[in-house]
């Protein structure tokens, strides 16, 4: 006796997973916004935020002591990785010992190892320091140059010394001074600082 046959079910095509981004609801790469092109160097809106910061921040300097460009060279130097206050502590006597490029140039380095030591990593610094002098006394005339090409020239100088140096000893306004905190402070501080009193800005 032959069995009836059985009707099989025709399969169902598998479903397609849908992604984590998918399942939390999250906008496709093509939805999202896209900030507007040269919103950041409206003229009108760079004055009032430079307003609001003079008026958050009226009596800004450099918090590194000195008394020309080269003495700002070196403590700018000194502060990778060292709070400016020690710096401080630290230059206070070694600008008296070391008045000049050529001090710096042709000390003993065992000699400014040890005067620069608390602020860390001074072997570098020395290196980076006496090098920086020597340039400036045997290419520069003894004079720290006024160019961000020619700063950058001088062993231990990247361009956030350079800006320091250009902006703060010559009043060259070539680039923006940054640190580690930037990021964190600007974008909880720039937002409420310059968009608190009037939205349009």
């Amino acid at each position: 006796m032959k069995k009836p046959k059985t009707k099989r079910k025709a399969s169902k095509p598998p479903r397609a997973k849908k992604s984590g981004a998918a399942k939390r609801g999250a906008q496709p790469p093509a939805a999202r916004a896209v900030p507007a092109k040269g919103a950041g160097t409206n003229p009108q809106r760079v004055r009032a935020i430079l307003q609001k910061l003079d008026e958050a921040y009226p009596d800004v300097v450099c918090a590194l002591e000195h008394e020309n460009p080269f003495q700002l060279l070196i403590s700018t130097i000194l502060s990778a990785q060292c709070t400016d206050v020690r710096v401080n502590q630290v230059t206070k006597t070694l600008y008296v010992k070391y008045p000049t490029p050529k001090d710096f140039a042709y000390a003993d380095p065992k000699d400014l190892e040890q005067d620069i030591r608390p602020t860390g990593f001074f072997r570098n610094k020395t290196k980076s320091i006496m090098g920086a002098s020597k340039k400036i006394v045997e290419e520069f005339g003894g004079e720290v140059p006024r160019t961000m090409e020619q700063l950058l020239t001088l062993p231990g100088v990247a361009r956030k010394t350079a800006n320091v140096v250009l902006g703060t000893a010559f009043g060259i306004a070539s680039g923006i001074v940054v640190d580690t905190h930037v990021t964190r402070l600007s974008e909880r501080n720039l937002e409420r600082l310059c968009y608190a009193r009037d939205k349009t800005i």
